[in-house]
């Protein structure tokens, strides 16, 4: 009987050894069931995080409105003032460049065949430009436009500019430099002739504009 006893008895511990084994593997297999679903879940999560951030990103991008400084200057005045207005916007800067070059006799208003001069008294004159290297129409939604004045008007060049594309949803601001005429006639010719757009009344600015002035402008037109 004690023989028969013992091998109950051991016969009994054998058995709850192999159940507490199971139990332990079940276990472990449930655990290492639940840290896969959570490290898919947790992988599903952060993939949704960056595609949602991605999207956010792509949001702002689109709704950047950008600006942009174009400018034809002969001289340099005209060059510097653009390029401090751009600074303090943040715009793009960008340069009309005669396909001729100006020269220094050209640019003498008291000589009446100085190319300038022939230029100015012929309204059909369009002075051809370089290909600028952007998109105008499609890149921008603000463009100050600058030049300087001559003989009380805008440059031809600039009517060629205007002329050549479209500013359909665009704010021009118009901006010049001259010693003493208005911007006036030349942002009204210009708006003529561009024939699209939002035309701001703009500004007149001497050689000697300083920083303050330019801000203190551009401050009133809510750009930068």
């Amino acid at each position: 009987m004690k023989k028969i006893g013992s091998v109950l008895l051991i016969a009994l511990f054998a058995m709850l050894a192999v159940m507490g084994c199971s139990s332990r593997s079940a276990d472990k297999a449930a655990v290492s069931s639940a840290s896969a679903n959570m490290s898919e879940q947790e992988i599903s999560k952060e993939a949704a995080n960056l595609k949602t951030e991605k999207n956010v990103g792509t949001v702002q991008e689109s709704n950047e409105k950008k600006v942009l400084v174009i400018y034809f200057s002969a001289t340099g005045t005209t060059k510097r003032i653009a390029e401090r207005i751009a600074s303090v916007t943040g715009a793009d800067l960008c340069e009309i460049v005669p396909r001729e070059r100006y020269r220094d006799a050209d640019l003498n208003y008291n000589d009446k065949s100085s190319r300038t001069t022939r230029e100015q008294n012929d309204p059909s004159v369009r002075p051809e430009f370089e290909d600028i290297g952007i998109d105008v129409e499609h890149d921008y939604e603000t463009v100050f436009l600058g030049y300087p004045i001559w003989w009380g008007e805008e440059p031809r060049i600039m009517d060629t500019f205007v002329e050549s594309y479209r500013f359909e949803g665009k704010t021009i601001i118009p901006f010049c430099t001259s010693g003493g005429s208005g911007i006036e006639k030349s942002r009204d010719n210009l708006a003529e002739k561009a024939g699209s757009g939002t035309w701001l009344p703009g500004s007149r600015f001497g050689a000697g504009a300083s920083d303050d002035e330019l801000v203190k402008w551009i401050g009133k037109l809510g750009i930068g």
